[in-house]
Order: structure tokens, then C-alpha cells, then sequence
């Protein structure tokens, strides 16, 4: 008789553990008041994850697979199942891949694109999913801009809209973002390369920014010195997979950090999912 009532017991505490466990979880993941911004792992690819104080919460791409669903379960809340902004910053697989499957499983509301006519079998897919859905759509320019309560997505290139244009090289038309919190400001600017960086320096943009987006998962065709001058990040973070076969992030890019003076450099492929709170 002992021996099933220590069985019993022993299964009583387990079941406890596990419910504590999850509840400790689901507390973690509650809203707390303060900006959470998540450089998803999601392999060779970009994804941004971005929850405000007011709970309000923005994806900026979604890598080239589907590992974004299961980033986005670790660092939203279980029963949430709501994203106020997703960023397709422009259509190529690395940034666009996971897009459709986050659109089945959540409710966004509204989805921000270039425009640009580009053919592929995920962009395809994508424009499909999003009017089935019906949700909001918004085509990218320097005057279209989104406020979440304390938090601005200020968006800086393309300048003007590129609805339908088609371009050989989609890197260059890809959406930049300044987000904006307070005193504190984080520079995302995709796959923009040498040619659109020197655009937006020759702009008169403010670029300044404490957190900087590697361009083009650390590409020596990004991240010009510059550019680089303008923004004078105190962080910079590169989202590259493991080993990935392109060799990012090139040791020429990382060199220009160093010359820059960046004093922290970040990188999904050595440490996986990244978080900074404010």
C-alpha cells in the first residue's frame, strides 16, 4: 500500500512542479510596462519581434522557415495571440519565409510592404494569405509612419512608394525603421546596401541610433563606413545563421564596426535569440 501511495504522491508533485513551472512562464511573459525588443533565431534570415509598454506588438520579417513561430511562443504571452504590425521589409525568402504561417496562426491587423512587383512562389503566397485575411494594408514610404503609445516606427527609405515597380536587385528597395522609444532609438535597415545607405547619408536623415542593425546579415556590402558615421551605434547586432554558406558576417564588415567604434557587437549565429528591455 505504501509503495502506490508514494507513486501517487510522487505524480501529485509532479504535476504540481509542471503547473508552477508553466505558471512562472506565462507570468514572464505578461506585459510589465517596459519595451522588450527580441532579435528572433531564426537562422540566416531577419526577424524582430517588439512589445511596448502599452502591449502593443510589432514583427518586423520573419525569416526564411518557420522557426519564427516557435521564437514568437517563447517570448509572447500563450494566450496572445494578437500582433498589432508585421514588417515585410521586402520580398526575398530570408525575410519573408515565415510571414505566411505567423499571418494563419495570429490576428495582425495590418501588414506593412514596399509594393514592389517581385516573383517568387513566398511573395506569391504572402499577398495571398494577407487579403484572405483581410488585413490592413499599408505601402511603404518616408511619410508613412506608425505610433504605439510611447513607441515610434518611424519609417526613413524607401523615401517614395515603389507600388509595382519592378527592380533586378530587391536589396536596395527594402523598408529601413527607426523605432523610437523615449531616449532611445534602434536603427533597422534590412538588406539596404551600399548604394541606398549612401542615399539616406546624402539624405540629411537623422540616423543617430544607440542600436544598429547589421545590413544584410553582415555583408561587406553594407554597412559603409558612412553610413556608420552617421548612426555611431553603441550596439550593433547581426542576424546570420550558424555557418551559414554565405560566410556572414564578413570579416570586412566587422572590421568597419571596430573603425566606427562600436563599442558591442551582438550576433544571433554565436548566441541565438536576443533581448534588450528598456
Amino acid at each position: 500500500m505504501f509503495a502506490v501511495n508514494a507513486k501517487i504522491k510522487g505524480w501529485i508533485l509532479g504535476i504540481l512542479a509542471a503547473g508552477f513551472c508553466a505558471l512562472g512562464l506565462m507570468f514572464w511573459q505578461l506585459p510589465d510596462g517596459r519595451m522588450h525588443v527580441w532579435f528572433l533565431n531564426v537562422g540566416q534570415g531577419d526577424s524582430i519581434f517588439i512589445r511596448t509598454p502599452e502591449n502593443h506588438q510589432i514583427l518586423i520579417d520573419g525569416g526564411p522557415g518557420n522557426k519564427v513561430i516557435e521564437e514568437l511562443s517563447e517570448v509572447m504571452p500563450f494566450f496572445d495571440r494578437s500582433i498589432d504590425l508585421v514588417i515585410a521589409t521586402h520580398p526575398q525568402q530570408d525575410h519573408i519565409g515565415g510571414l505566411v504561417e505567423v499571418l494563419k496562426r495570429y490576428d495582425v491587423e495590418n501588414v506593412l510592404l514596399n509594393g514592389v512587383e517581385y516573383k517568387n512562389s513566398y511573395y506569391d503566397e504572402l499577398l495571398r494569405e494577407i487579403i484572405s485575411q483581410n488585413t490592413g494594408i499599408f505601402v511603404a514610404d518616408a511619410e508613412t509612419d506608425f505610433t504605439f503609445g510611447q513607441v515610434l516606427v518611424d519609417v526613413i527609405y524607401p523615401f517614395d512608394q515603389l507600388l509595382l515597380e519592378a527592380f533586378e536587385e530587391v536589396n536596395d528597395t527594402a523598408i529601413a525603421v527607426r523605432i523610437v522609444y523615449k531616449d532611445t532609438i534602434i536603427l533597422l535597415t534590412a538588406d539596404l546596401e551600399a548604394e541606398a545607405e549612401k542615399q539616406l547619408v546624402e539624405s540629411g536623415v537623422n540616423l543617430k541610433a544607440d542600436i544598429f542593425k547589421a545590413g544584410h546579415h553582415g555583408s561587406k556590402t553594407s554597412s559603409t563606413l558612412s553610413l556608420l558615421g552617421k548612426v555611431r551605434p553603441e550596439i550593433t547586432v547581426i542576424q546570420s545563421g550558424e555557418d551559414n554558406r554565405y560566410g556572414h558576417p564578413h570579416k570586412e564588415a566587422l572590421e568597419r564596426l571596430k573603425l566606427a567604434g562600436v563599442k558591442t557587437i551582438r550576433r544571433n549565429d554565436l548566441e541565438g535569440r536576443i533581448e534588450f528591455e528598456f
